[in-house]
Order: structure tokens, then sequence, then C-alpha cells
């Protein structure tokens, strides 16, 4: 069997975790390989935290569990390090993407990580600048595509564009500011 990614993404209630999970699952799809997407939900109110979930491999996936090992974690907010192990079960060789002001070096510190590395880009900036929301999470699926190597970002644009104009046909800008977030964070992040 090829290598199975599994990605865990951390957020809160709002952030838009779920729809994250799903559009970077649909863009793996639409380049052939197959996935799971999925959310756990606790309390289901805004601002609670969530969380979601990506399988990708080259070969069919037979596992229909949680994600407990992953290789690759993603916090869409600073704010949850303290209140949920967003470090819980990261392999060994894992990585972990963050939005947040600090310094790779510095989260590292802050998280106590050894081995893993890591990744900081300020998706909050970018999405404030380019959707004019603090929506994280099309910035953080930029920085994820970066990290994980395993989509090319070309493809990547291209599916979320088509998935966008579905639902935002009548918003041109919210299609581009979405678009352009993601292309800033992949060029934007930073690792240790």
């Amino acid at each position: 069997m090829a290598e199975l990614l599994e990605i865990r993404w951390h957020g809160r209630g709002g952030q838009g975790a779920k729809t994250v999970a799903l559009l970077f699952g649909e863009a793996a799809l639409a380049t052939g390989k197959y996935i799971q997407a999925f959310p756990e939900y606790g309390p289901e109110r805004m601002g609670a935290p969530v969380q979601s979930f990506n399988r990708l491999c080259d070969d069919e996936i037979t596992r229909h569990c949680q994600v407990t090992s992953p290789k690759i974690v993603v916090v869409l907010d600073e704010t949850l390090i303290g209140q949920v192990d967003v470090t819980e079960g990261l392999q060994e060789d894992g990585s972990i993407i963050v939005n947040t002001t600090l310094s790779p070096g510095e989260m590292k510190d802050k998280l106590g990580l050894k081995s893993q590395k890591v990744y900081t880009v300020n998706a909050s900036k970018i999405a404030t600048e380019c959707i004019k929301l603090d929506k994280p999470n099309t910035p953080m699926m930029g920085a994820l595509v970066k990290v994980s190597d395993f989509l090319k970002l070309d493809g990547v644009i291209r599916d979320t564009e088509h998935k966008l104009k579905k639902k935002f046909a009548h918003k041109p800008e919210v299609i581009g500011g979405n678009l352009d977030s993601i292309k800033r964070a992949y060029e934007e992040v930073r690792g240790e």
C-alpha cells in the first residue's frame, strides 16, 4: 500500500476547519488520490474547539476511524494551544503548522517539541488583507500545500476556484480573495 497521509485540523467553530478539510480533500480527489475528510464536533457553537481530519493516499483507504497519529497537524487558532493538546499523537517525524505571529523556533519552544518540524504563518493577517475577514482556513490550506508537498499549488487553486465559483458566483471578490490568500500563505509559511 502507498503511504497514507493523515492530517488533523484544529480550529474554533466558525473558522472553517470543516470546510478546509473538505476543500483540501476534494482537491486531492481531483488529482486521482483516494481521500477521506471528516469533522469531529464538541459543543456545536461559534468559538468552541473543533477538529477535522483528512486521510489521503494513492491507493484505496480501508481505515475508517478517527485520526490518532497524524503526520501533519494544522492549527487555525493559536489560542487553542494550552486549551487543547494540539500535539497529541503527532508522529515523531511529523509536522505542525500554526497560525501565529511567532517564529517557528518560538512556537517549537512553546509547544515543547523536540523532533517534529514546526511551521508558522500569519494566516489571520493574510485572511484579513485578502478576504476582509479573519477566516484563516484557506490561507492555512496554502501553507499545508507547501509543507506537505502532497499536492501541487496550481491544482489546488484550480479546484478551489471551481468549488468557490459554485458557492460565491455573485461575489467574485470572495473567490479572488480566497485564492490570493492560498497563494500568499504558500509563499509566506516559514519552517524550522
